[in-house]
């Protein structure tokens, strides 16, 4: 049976930046679909693998806000796909450019590039802000004939436009074994044939060539306790686009990157009631 525990935590100040950590500390914690809300968060994960002592160990010290509440019950098993299709994931358009729906969705904006995602987790559709910064980032490069390695794919997405604009070879690598199955059927979905898939973590680059774009959409302590293994797969003159942080951890990467001939170029920051960031790098050669 597939079914799931659902999980409610009310906070007292339910900002994007508190909703957006709890969910990274349940995914921890096993959790597969969050839905925040301007009062706190919803969370779903398997019946098997939910522990209130966990739960309650996890927001024992969580930072960002008061918890005033939790709650939880037992929900027998559906169709979850199509129940988080039907009721959260909606078709969005990047840059007037770039649709991304799934293949549940009939009625879709039309655009250059129409991607289809049918995820099994609530990241990586391009709805939050670090995803659309770097999809915003591929529609404005070149990337015709250009390869490219997608550090943590999700769902394929970000390896899906890459392609659809022209990279190739395009590399992704997901270490998640669930994200990983997803990040197949997706490229299947949108018949993007030379995108090859890696099930690993960043000792995975040692079987990649160096590529002429390396993207990594993770988060900061991930980011800088790999980049060494990054750089060493950017060929010289090539670009990084890196994101996952806040504007305020940019010095952190760099201060990390800057050893390895990695050089910011540009940043691009998302103003709309947060400073969720892209940081663009160029490889100086140094770590090739």
């Amino acid at each position: 049976m597939n079914d799931y525990y659902e999980l409610r935590i009310d906070l007292a100040d339910s900002t994007e930046d508190a909703t957006d950590l709890l969910a990274g500390l349940l995914a921890d914690e096993s959790y597969e679909s969050f839905v925040p809300d301007e009062n706190g968060l919803t969370a779903y994960v398997p019946a098997a693998l939910f522990s209130s002592e966990a739960v309650n160990r996890l927001l024992a010290d969580f930072p960002l806000a008061k918890v005033t509440g939790t709650s939880h019950k037992l929900v027998e098993g559906r169709d979850w796909n199509q129940e988080w299709e039907r009721n959260y994931f909606q078709p969005i358009v990047i840059a007037g450019r770039c649709v991304v729906h799934s293949s549940f969705h009939t009625d879709i904006p039309e655009a250059e590039y129409d991607i289809v995602i049918d995820p099994r987790m609530a990241f990586g559709t391009g709805h939050h802000a670090t995803t659309t910064l770097i999809l915003t980032r591929l529609l404005e490069m070149d990337l015709a004939g250009k390869s490219l390695i997608d550090m943590g794919t999700g769902t394929g997405i970000l390896a899906i436009l890459a392609s659809m604009r022209g990279a190739s070879p395009v590399t992704g690598i997901e270490i998640d074994s669930f994200a990983y199955e997803n990040a197949i059927d997706n490229i299947a979905l949108n018949h993007q044939e030379n995108i090859r898939l890696i099930n690993g973590d960043a000792s995975a680059l040692a079987e990649t060539e160096p590529a002429d774009v390396f993207v990594a959409n993770i988060n900061r302590n991930v980011i800088t306790a790999d980049i060494a293994a990054y750089a060493s797969r950017l060929r010289k003159g090539g670009t990084m686009l890196l994101s996952g942080f806040y504007e305020h951890d940019i010095p952190v990467i760099n201060e990390a990157a800057a050893p390895l001939g990695l050089r910011e170029t540009a940043r691009y920051v998302n103003r709309e009631g947060d400073t969720w960031s892209c940081l663009e790098l160029t490889s100086d050669g140094i770590a090739q």
